[in-house]
């Protein structure tokens, strides 16, 4: 598996990685965005058979001394492999080459797998946000200090 940037060509299998994820999907007008903004930038896993075919995607902000991770999602055929640990991994050794103090993210209170992954790199459960997710769907904030 490797990691690159992604391209607007990306954006059906992301989209498509995003709908099998998430409730409340992303929008294709809202990764066109992120794929325009130059503070922004949205990384995609690409497996070693899957002819540039992405299998998980990052997509995170990066301002002055902070990274804020926006979106993380791995193809559900393909979880359970390590994949969302690379993304990870990628995006906080670029923080750590830009001199990041702080990395910041949100999750749903309720995504165990997420919230551990999480912590598995030393994230701390800062703040709560109620109804960040829409009604009963409260978010975790979670920093690391780098």
């Amino acid at each position: 598996m490797r990691i690159r940037d992604a391209t607007y060509q990306d954006l059906p299998k992301i989209l498509e990685i995003e709908r099998l994820s998430f409730s409340q999907p992303w929008s294709l007008n809202s990764f066109r965005r992120e794929l325009s903004l130059a503070f922004s930038r949205v990384a995609v896993a690409i497996s070693d058979e899957s002819d540039e075919v992405p299998i998980g995607f990052l997509c995170r902000w990066l301002i002055a001394d902070e990274s804020h991770i926006l979106n993380i999602a791995v193809h559900p055929k393909a979880r359970r492999y390590g994949i969302g640990t690379e993304l990870l991994e990628q995006t906080l050794s670029e923080a750590r080459a830009n001199q990041v103090q702080l990395v910041t993210l949100e999750v749903r209170r309720s995504n165990l797998a997420a919230r551990n992954l999480y912590r598995k790199f030393h994230f701390e459960e800062r703040r709560l946000r109620r109804n960040y997710y829409g009604p009963g769907e409260d978010a975790l904030v979670m920093e690391l200090k780098l």
